[in-house]
C-alpha cells in the first residue's frame, strides 16, 4: 500500500533507525541468545530527497558505524501515556470572545492512541473543507472508515510495537486519544455525562479548530520510533500546534524523541505542549523538560465527586473522594486482607479492605461492593467495576469496630454526586515534580492546568474502566492525569494563536506562563509542583510583555549546558560553533519567563545574575514598573526598575541579581518578579532549590 511506503520512507529519512543497528549488532556479535534491542540512529531533519527506503537502508548499513554525521544513537524505548466544567473554571465560558474564522484554520496535531471519530465531540456539522495549507492524509483501514471536516487527518504507526496489533488503523480502542483530542477541539455537546455524573456541555477549548491524529501508542506503549515518525509527519502536514500526553525517562535532549521532534517543530514555528508525568509527589520525576517544550502539570478544579457511605443505623456517615456509578443498598461483610477472602463468606457482601482493592480478585468471588480504608486521602476519583468507595483510616476503623459489634452489620454505598471544592486550584498529588535531571537551569513544569476528574470524549471500543470484565461502554468518560491537563494548555495556546497568528512558539509560551494565576493552595514543593501557576487563557491573549526566543537562543542555551562539537551542529542543522554565538551572560544564558537557581552544596551562598529581554505587545506607549516579592533573607535587585516603551514590538533589557545566605534548614526559597503598567501584570516565578 502506498501510504505504508510513504510512512516508511519518512521514518528512514528522519530516524534511520532499527534495521542498520540490528544488522551491525548481528554482524559484530554473531547470533547469540542475547536479547537484541532496537536503536534509533538520529541524523537530523529529513533530507529533501526522493531516495527510496531501500536505498536509504543500503547507504546506512555501509556507513552508520563510522558515520560522523550521526547526532545520537539511542535505544528505542516504549513510553507511557500520561493518564465539562474545566473550561468554565479557567474563565472561558461558551460566550468567550473568539475569532471563529481564524480558529477554523487552526490545525492541532495530537500524538496519542488514535481517535474514535463516531463520538459526538468529533461531529463536523457546520465545518467547511480543511484549510488550504493542510498537506496531510487520512489512512483508512480496518474499522476506521475515514476522516471528516473536523478530524481532517489520521495516521498510524506500528513500526516499534513489540507485538502485532489487532487493529492496525488510526481507530482509538483505548479512549485516551479521543479524550485528549476532544479536550482541545471537541465540538460543544449538550447533555454529556458519565452515567449522569458531570452532566453538562462537553466542549473543547477551541471547538472550531481542526484535529489531525497521529496514532503512536498501542497496548504495549508508545515507541520512540513511532513518536519520531509522527513528529515528522505532523510537521510536514503543516499542523499549527502539537499536543503530546506521553512521556518517559530521558538522560539527554539528544536521546529523547519528544525533545528532538519538538526542536524541529519549533524551528517550523510549531509549539509542542507535553504532559509532565504522573509520578508525583516525588521530586525529580518531571518529564518532557526541554526548554522549547511547554511542560504541563495537573491541578484540581472547583468540582469534586463524592460518594456517601452509611453504616449501621445511618447515623454514622462519611464522604469518599472516589466515585462509582451504581446505586444500591448492600450488606457489610467482614474485614478482609488481600488473598485471604472466603468466597462463601463474602458473596453478596460489601467487604472492608485496608490500603488497596484488587478488583480482578474480589469480583469473581461475588462480592457486591467494597469500602477501602486508606491512610492518605486522595484528590482524584476512580471508576470501579463493582460498587466501591475509599474512606480515610479514621472512618475505616469505625466501620471495623461496628462490624465486630453486631451479628448483622449493614451498609449502603450511594451513587456519587458532584460537589463544589472551594480549595482550588491546587497541584494534583500525582502530578510529577521537578527539578529536571537533565538541566539545572530551568523550572519544570512550566505551568499547570485542570487534570483531575475531566469529562471528555471516549471510545466505545474500551470499557469505562478499561477492564475486560466491565460491560459499560460510552462515548464520554471521566479521567485524571497530566494527560488531561496537557490538552487544556494546547487549546489555550491555539486560542492565543487565533488572535496572534504570527507569534512564535516561545511568545505564546511566555504569554501563558507570565499571566498564570498563583495556586490558592500552596504546595510544599512550590514551583517544582506547579511552575508559574494555573493557566489563564483569556489574560494570556493580552500579556503586555513577552519573553521571546528563537533557534539561536536555544542553541546558546545548549552551549551553556555543555553541548558542543559535531553533535550540536548536526542537531541544530547549521554550522554551529558555540564560540561564534553572542553571549547574553547570566546564570542560564536563556531568555526564559521564569528564573531558577539550583545549589548543590548546603554551604553555598545564593548568588546569581539573570539577563532578560522583553518585547512590548500590549499598549503602544507604556511604562512598566518592577515589583519583587521575596522573603526577608533573600535580596532580589532589578535594574532598571522601570521600562518605558514608546511603540509596539520595542524591546527592553534588564538584569535580576539574587543574593542570599546558604539554605541551611530549608530546601527551597520562592520569590517572584512582576512587571506592571496600568493594565498588564507580567509575572515571573523565581526559585532557589537545594539539590539532594
Amino acid at each position: 500500500m502506498q501510504w505504508r511506503k510513504s510512512t516508511m520512507v519518512r521514518i528512514c529519512m528522519l530516524t534511520l533507525f532499527l534495521l542498520a543497528m540490528q544488522f551491525h549488532w548481528s554482524y559484530t556479535h554473531g547470533s547469540s541468545d542475547t536479547v537484541r534491542k532496537a536503536y534509533i540512529v538520529y541524523m537530523g531533519d529529513a533530507p529533501q530527497s526522493k531516495s527510496s527506503a531501500t536505498d536509504l537502508h543500503h547507504n546506512l548499513l555501509s556507513s552508520v558505524v563510522k558515520n560522523e554525521n550521526v547526532v545520537s544513537v539511542f535505544p528505542s524505548k516504549m513510553r507511557k501515556l500520561h493518564t465539562t466544567r474545566s473550561w468554565d473554571f479557567l474563565g472561558m465560558p461558551q460566550s468567550v470572545k473568539r475569532n471563529h474564522q481564524i480558529e477554523s484554520n487552526i490545525i492541532v496535531g495530537v500524538l496519542d492512541t488514535g481517535i474514535y471519530i463516531d463520538a459526538p465531540s468529533f461531529d463536523h456539522k457546520g465545518f467547511g473543507p480543511p484549510p488550504s495549507k493542510w498537506k496531510g492524509t487520512c489512512q483508512v483501514g480496518g474499522n476506521f472508515t475515514g476522516c471528516n471536516n473536523k478530524v481532517i487527518g489520521a495516521r498510524f504507526y506500528s513500526h516499534g510495537a513489540p507485538t502485532p496489533n489487532s487493529n492496525p488503523s488510526p481507530l482509538d480502542d483505548d479512549g485516551h486519544g479521543s479524550h485528549t483530542s476532544s479536550t482541545i477541539a471537541g465540538a460543544s455537546i449538550a447533555g454529556a455525562s458519565l452515567y449522569g455524573l458531570a452532566k453538562g456541555t462537553a466542549r473543547g477549548g477551541v471547538p472550531s479548530a481542526r484535529i489531525a491524529v497521529y496514532k503512536v501508542c498501542w497496548a504495549d506503549g508508545c515507541s520512540d520510533i513511532d513518536l519520531l515518525a509522527g513528529f515528522d509527519d505532523a510537521i510536514s502536514d503543516r499542523v499549527d500546534l502539537i499536543s503530546i500526553s506521553i512521556g518517559g525517562i530521558s538522560e539527554s535532549y539528544f536521546g529523547d524523541p519528544i525533545s528532538i521532534g519538538a526542536f524541529h517543530a519549533m524551528k517550523k514555528g510549531i509549539l509542542t505542549t507535553c504532559s509532565a508525568g504522573n509520578d508525583g509527589p516525588s521530586l525529580y520525576t518531571v518529564q518532557n523538560t526541554a526548554p522549547w517544550i511547554l511542560t504541563v502539570g495537573a491541578s484540581g478544579i472547583d468540582r469534586q465527586f463524592r460518594t456517601l457511605v452509611k453504616i449501621g443505623n445511618g447515623l454514622q456517615t462519611a464522604v469518599s473522594h472516589f466515585f462509582i456509578i451504581f446505586d444500591e443498598p448492600l450488606k457489610l461483610g467482614r474485614l478482609c486482607d488481600e488473598g485471604s477472602l472466603d468466597a462463601n463468606k463474602v458473596k453478596g457482601k460489601i467487604v472492608l479492605c485496608k490500603e488497596g482493592l484488587i478488583q480482578d480478585y474480589v469480583k469473581p468471588l461475588g462480592v457486591s461492593g467494597a469500602i477501602v480504608s486508606l491512610n492518605e486521602q486522595q484528590d482524584t476519583g476512580f471508576t470501579f467495576i463493582i460498587p466501591a468507595a475509599f474512606v480515610d483510616t479514621n472512618f475505616g476503623n469505625k466501620i471495623d469496630t461496628y462490624v465486630n459489634s453486631t451479628k448483622n452489620p449493614q451498609a449502603v454505598i450511594y451513587k456519587s454526586t458532584a460537589v463544589r471544592n472551594a480549595a482550588s486550584p491546587f497541584a494534583a498529588s500525582f502530578s510529577s515534580r521537578g527539578p529536571t535531571t537533565i538541566s539545572s537551569s530551568v523550572i519544570k513544569p512550566d505551568i499547570t492546568a485542570p487534570g483531575i476528574d475531566i469529562l471528555a470524549a471516549y471510545s466505545k471500543l474500551a470499557s469505562v474502566t478499561g477492564d475486560l470484565e466491565d460491560n459499560r461502554f460510552g462515548v464520554y468518560n471521566i479521567l485524571s492525569g497530566t494527560s488531561m491537563a496537557c490538552p487544556h494548555v494546547t487549546a489555550s495556546a491555539a486560542y492565543i494563536k487565533t488572535f496572534h497568528p504570527r507569534w512564535s512558539p516561545a511568545a505564546i509560551k511566555s504569554a501563558l506562563i507570565t499571566t498564570a494565576s498563583e495556586l490558592k493552595i500552596k504546595d510544599v514543593q512550590a514551583e517544582l509542583a506547579y511552575g508559574a501557576g494555573q493557566i489563564d487563557p483569556v489574560r494570556a491573549v493580552d500579556p503586555g510583555l513577552i519573553y521571546d526566543l528563537s533557534k539561536v537562543d536555544y542553541v546558546r542555551f545548549l552551549c551553556n549546558e555543555g553541548y558542543s562539537g559535531t553533535t550540536l551542529r548536526l542537531f541544530t542543522e547549521g554550522n554551529t560553533n558555540c564560540s561564534n554565538i553572542p553571549s547574553i551572560g547570566g546564570h542560564d544564558a536563556l531568555n526564559y519567563p521564569s528564573m531558577y537557581l539550583q545549589l548543590n552544596n548546603p554551604n553555598s551562598s545564593i548568588s546569581a545574575i539573570f539577563h532578560r529581554t522583553v518585547k512590548n505587545v500590549g499598549s503602544k506607549k507604556a511604562i512598566y514598573k518592577a515589583t519583587v516579592k521575596a522573603p526577608a533573607n533573600l535580596k532580589v535587585t532589578v535594574a532598571p526598575k522601570e521600562l518605558a516603551f514608546s511603540h509596539l514590538k520595542e524591546k527592553k533589557s534588564f538584569t535580576v541579581v539574587i543574593k542570599g545566605p546558604p539554605l541551611k534548614n530549608i530546601t527551597s526559597v520562592s520569590a517572584s518578579l512582576e512587571w506592571s503598567d496600568a493594565k498588564h501584570r507580567v509575572r515571573s516565578p523565581i526559585l532557589i532549590f537545594l539539590a539532594n
